[in-house]
């Protein structure tokens, strides 16, 4: 090691930097692997293609690459299984892995031909696994919207800031009507519940379940899908508020367990909102027990709008921040015993016991899938600590990403485990540049530097490190934040920077102490300190979201995102000249960006709400009061700026939604129906009336029928016609309007001359056949064509009549 300490080698393996001189026998192997080149040399050296691509293949195999991209393909097989149309069978999934298997193992002397295989039998073993996945959930999920008198245990218990309360529950019995196809544990709101009330509690009470319902939009959340394997069969609330059972259910061993654990976290959240107060205490409450029903909407889209949102959801960065927290803390505690601390492995030491702090943690934080994969990535990181392996390695994100793709291959699919693994992969990626250019580079001689001017210096790495972390982190995440949210954040490194020294300093740590300081009753003063932190980055947000110029991307397709996905994965974890496979890749999802085509007209899956893009950038609905969230998200994948309300009428004229200014109008609605004209000459038609939609067949683009006992109306050549029952079965539609003829009216008789309208073309949120997440859409009312179900008033039983329906 050329007089250097072990110490020190430690602390290089630590943070990822290895350097050691190989032993005899190693030395010339290592001098005939492929040495890293200038970009533009390597540029040059593709002139002769095959030889070029075969020796930077190579040097990925003998550098040990090829492991890295393990769960990139596990991830592919995935997102393979569940964008199926049709479910595959477990044998015939295992034959195809079989078969790859089988076939690599007889190919060992063709290196190239042997990847490909290996590549796809990892790829088919990813399937098996979110096959396996979707095997062991089968959630049941209840089909229709049905009132029940419910009786259940109290599994979760959540005060939301608005006052109300939501319960988990899992199902007791269900009466007046009894569900033969209930589900086992649902969610329902309640404006009150028993004073005292604690998990393992059985309570009861009138409830409205409904199922869970599909995307809003094509290709947004889709909340069954989450439903089904988070276990939540149905959600609803309560027609009056749940009172607590005469006779309370026995628990089983791990349901009392879990029962206590529930009641502690819920009594220290209380204690931490009661001693810090105001939205301070809601966020301290959710960084410490994971509970954020207590911090205000206003705050929430702050962090969003500046990129802050990560630091109140429980992720890599808050298990990071306990562990190393608890890390230093006993590293500094054994530098005071310098005899032990020589005489054993005090890294070791702490590194154990960090493990243990973040152990604690995820079950402080209630285990959510998020905090188990933050946990996993750190568990990795300090075992490897332990087993005296470098512990920020790509290979050490690939064994937690492995592990987290085999037990949880749903969460491929979800921006938590896309944005952590994708800005964790960069980090280290760059990291790891920046070390190799350092070791490069011919270093000075050290000055030596006055405290003032050290301490300056010292500032200044900080805020540069911190600058390029935000930086190269953000960029890599970008992308998902726009897949998934249609949004981003371009004050996000400034904020960062402003508050992420606050997070990092004081907040954390001083929610570590707090929680150790907590069984003692001395946790007053952390907990002060940690809201003080808290109140810096709230201030920070809300300046800064009121002077954020723009946040909203609209909807980005789906072709682009993997393009560029595939993209990041070679530039991070390549380290030979197949870099430069992702060149073609990134100017590919670039231009599949340009080309986006967003939809122009929306229809949510209940058929009550249309959505229509002027041309000027806003939006129009029939509705005057639209379902907040829904609206918030089309606004958002539209990239609108303002939604028009409908104008009221008695009748609806014909002859003004023609000849509206500009070529388009806004809703204008009756009684019955709303009539608006799209920009390129498509009039859009939503109405109650069959009779009505019968009379737009002449001159409408798109109709849509609020009715699910109602057909189609128009002949087979005319405009698109979509009715309730069409939405119940396959959810909330993007339609695009094709050229076409402008639709024209006759002055002399003002009816519709039938002539070519623009066409439109039409996209369901979901497919049919069904998927095992998907299955409960086919029992509504609505999905069999049946009119909406009314109580008779002369049966006694009349509740009995609805069982079916659930």
């Amino acid at each position: 090691m050329g007089g250097e300490t072990k110490e020190a080698t430690d602390e290089r393996r630590q943070f990822g930097v290895t350097s050691r001189t190989p032993p005899e026998g190693e030395t010339d192997a290592a001098q005939k692997l492929p040495q890293r080149r200038a970009p533009f040399a390597a540029v040059t050296d593709w002139v002769k293609p095959p030889a070029r691509m075969k020796q930077a293949f190579e040097s990925e195999l003998d550098h040990g690459n090829a492991f890295l991209f393990i769960p990139v393909f596990l991830a592919a097989g995935s997102l393979l299984y569940f964008s199926l149309a049709d479910e595959p069978r477990f044998i015939g999934l295992f034959l195809i892995a079989a078969a790859f298997a089988g076939v690599a193992l007889t190919c060992r002397s063709r290196p190239a031909l042997r990847a490909a295989l290996l590549a796809g039998f990892l790829t088919t073993t990813g399937m098996l696994a979110a096959k396996f996945e979707t095997w062991r959930a089968d959630t049941p999920m209840l089909g229709s919207e049905i009132t029940t008198r419910l009786t259940g245990k109290v599994a979760g218990i959540e005060h939301q800031i608005s006052g109300r309360v939501r319960l988990t529950l899992d199902v007791v019995a269900t009466e007046r009507p009894t569900l033969r196809y209930g589900p086992d544990r649902v969610r329902a709101t309640a404006r009150s519940v028993p004073e005292g009330l604690r998990p393992g509690d059985t309570v009861e009470g009138v409830v409205r379940l409904m199922p869970a319902s599909g995307p809003v939009r094509p290709g947004s959340y889709d909340f069954a899908f989450n439903s089904y394997f988070s276990g939540i069969g149905a959600v609803g609330f309560f027609l009056s508020n749940p009172r607590l059972t005469a006779q309370q259910t026995p628990l089983s061993s791990s349901e009392t367990v879990w029962a206590w654990f529930e009641k502690w976290r819920l009594d220290m959240a209380a204690r931490i909102e009661t001693t810090i107060g105001g939205p301070e205490g809601g966020i301290a409450a959710a960084l410490i027990t994971g509970i954020r029903t207590g911090i205000p909407e206003d705050i929430n889209e702050a962090l969003r709008i500046v990129g802050l949102y990560h630091v109140i959801s429980i992720s890599g960065l808050h298990m990071a921040l306990v562990g190393g927290t608890v890390m230093v803390a006993m590293r500094t505690a054994f530098a005071l015993a310098p005899t032990f601390s020589a005489r054993r492995p005090v890294k070791k030491y702490a590194a154990a016991t960090a493990l243990a702090a973040a152990a604690f943690y995820l079950l402080m934080c209630g285990g959510t899938i998020a905090a188990q994969r933050a946990f996993i990535m750190l568990g990795v990181m300090l075992l490897a600590v332990i087993f005296d392996r470098a512990a920020l390695t790509m290979r050490n994100l690939a064994i937690s990403a492995i592990i987290i793709l085999l037990w949880a291959p749903h969460e491929v699919v979800g921006p938590s485990f896309q944005m952590s693994f994708a800005a964790t992969a960069a980090l280290i990626a760059a990291y790891s540049a920046w070390t190799q250019y350092r070791q490069g580079r011919k270093r000075a001689p050290p000055v030596s530097h006055g405290p003032f001017v050290a301490t300056l210096r010292a500032g200044a790495k900080y805020a540069a490190g911190l600058s390029m972390t935000s930086v190269v982190a953000g960029i890599a995440t970008a992308l998902y934040t726009a897949w998934h949210f249609q949004q981003v954040a371009p004050l996000g490194l400034i904020a960062n920077l402003a508050a992420m020294p606050f997070v990092s300093v004081v907040v954390m740590p001083m929610a570590v102490l707090a929680t150790l300081a907590m069984p003692f009753g001395l946790d007053g003063l952390p907990l002060q300190a940690m809201g003080m932190g808290i109140a810096a980055m709230n201030a920070i947000a809300l300046w800064l979201a009121d002077r954020s110029a723009f946040d909203a991307t609209g909807a980005i397709p789906l072709s682009a995102v993997l393009a560029l996905t595939a993209a990041l994965a070679i530039l991070t974890m390549a380290g030979s000249a197949l870099r430069w496979f992702a060149a073609p890749l990134l100017v590919a999802g670039t231009i599949l960006l340009a080309m986006r085509e967003m939809p122009d007209v929306l229809v949510s899956e209940d058929a009550r709400l249309v959505a229509l893009r002027l041309s000027d950038g806003r939006v129009t609905v029939n509705r005057d009061r639209p379902r907040a969230f829904t609206m918030q998200n089309w606004e958002r994948a539209l990239d609108a700026d303002e939604t028009v309300r409908p104008r009221k009428t008695e009748n609806i004229s014909v002859l003004d939604v023609a000849h509206a200014d500009a070529g388009e109008s806004a809703f204008s609605c009756d009684q019955t129906s709303c009539v608006a004209r799209h920009h390129g000459s498509g009039i859009v038609v939503h109405t109650q009336d069959v009779s009505s939609a019968a009379a737009a067949c002449s001159y409408a683009s798109l109709i849509v029928i609020d009715d699910a006992t109602a057909r189609n109306p128009c002949a087979s050549a005319g405009p698109l016609v979509i009715t309730k029952r069409d939405l119940a079965r396959r959810g909330s539609v993007g339609i695009v309007f094709r050229n076409g003829e402008r639709a024209t009216i006759d002055e002399a008789h003002a009816d519709p001359i039938a002539t070519r309208a623009p066409k439109a073309q039409a996209g369901f949120a979901i497919r049919e056949p069904y998927r095992p997440w998907h299955h409960h859409r086919q029992f509504s009312r609505e999905a069999r064509g049946l009119a909406p179900y009314e109580r008779p008033t002369s049966s006694p039983r009349s509740e009995q009549g609805a069982s079916d329906d659930g």
